[in-house]
């Protein structure tokens, strides 16, 4: 005998549509954007089919199709021309990405201009902050690259940044940025932390389009073990006490569960959908396995499904598209 509820009733084609649980929308997206500032052109990004380096000249261009399409948020990464290992010119008031935030707010005062605080992009050693020696050898330390992180964010914030995003999974991090903006006057300024970052396998693409790759050790030492849920947890309670605006959850896809544990602290969470997510998904499809929308739209549903409120993704210009030609 059947149940007396028939589930599928509500699934004929017309109906589908009134109970549709969970919405992807173009607010949900933030694109993200590499600025060189030794490059006069577009660079293609080839382990991320799609995906380009932009020279300071052209990135308002890029912006203004993503604006068109409906994106209203996108945050920045910078490759400088000089690197050193205090990452100078992460700080400098006219490093790349502080001209890039100027250009962009004059051209698009309505688009959320996000900035990336890390050091990685801008060190010759390729870790995220100030590198010393420790008992175990050479290693990120921490309280001396609190005061970069922080110095960072408040050049981000004079150069007209909407909000600030610290990467580099150090503790008390939030903390000590959310002090500098304050005393400086930036006390509006929220802080979207990369408060639960992996040290993913998935982060390969990232570091060919950013040149940001380490030159000794890892980055397990700050950033964490993709075993642990209980301390992935922690971290991101530890940066909503230290008063971060929005918690991340960083890979996205492979960590769901993470997103919808985040999520019942009560900020709100944003997940990034990483470069070999998303180099996964342009791979397959360009074979032929896969349907590239369909498993992109699916991957980015699944994403706010489990708690995301927002979702940083390389799809975020084609979403948009996609969207836009369904309405």
């Amino acid at each position: 005998m059947f149940p007396e509820r028939r589930l599928r009733r509500l699934r004929t084609r017309a109906l589908q549509p009134l109970f549709r649980e969970t919405v992807l929308t173009r607010n949900d997206l933030i694109a993200p954007i590499f600025v060189d500032e030794t490059i006069s052109a577009p660079v293609p990004i080839t382990s991320m089919p799609g995906q380009f380096r932009h020279s300071l000249e052209d990135v308002a261009n890029h912006v203004r199709s993503l604006y068109d399409l409906g994106i209203r948020a996108v945050i920045l990464f910078g490759i400088p021309a000089a690197k050193d290992a205090e990452a100078t010119e992460a700080w400098n008031p006219d490093g790349i990405i502080q001209r890039t935030v100027r250009t962009l707010k004059n051209d698009f005062p309505a688009m959320v201009i996000i900035t990336d605080v890390c050091a990685c992009e801008y060190t010759d050693h390729g870790h995220c902050g100030i590198v010393g020696d420790t008992p175990c050898g050479p290693d990120l330390l921490n309280d001396p690259s609190l005061e970069l992180m922080a110095r960072i964010a408040l050049s981000h914030a004079q150069a007209g940044a909407d909000m600030v995003a610290p990467s580099c999974m150090l503790d008390g991090m939030v903390m000590a940025i959310r002090e500098e903006l304050d005393c400086g006057g930036y006390e509006d300024i929220p802080i979207m932390s990369y408060s639960t970052k992996f040290a993913s396998a998935l982060y390969g693409p990232f570091r060919d389009a950013a040149d940001s790759g380490f030159s000794f050790g890892d980055r397990t030492t700050y950033q964490m073990s993709p075993a642990n849920a209980r301390e992935a947890y922690l971290e991101s309670e530890t940066d909503a006490k230290e008063s971060a605006d929005i918690l991340m959850v960083k890979p996205a896809g492979m960590y769901l569960d993470v997103i919808a544990n985040v999520a019942t602290i009560g900020l709100p969470v944003a997940a990034y959908q990483v470069s070999g997510e998303y180099a996964m998904i342009k791979a397959a499809a360009a074979n032929g396995w896969i349907d590239e929308k369909a498993v992109a739209m699916e991957s980015l549903i699944c994403i706010k499904r489990a708690g995301a409120n927002l979702i940083i993704t390389y799809f975020a210009e084609d979403a948009a598209r996609w969207m836009n030609d369904e309405e």
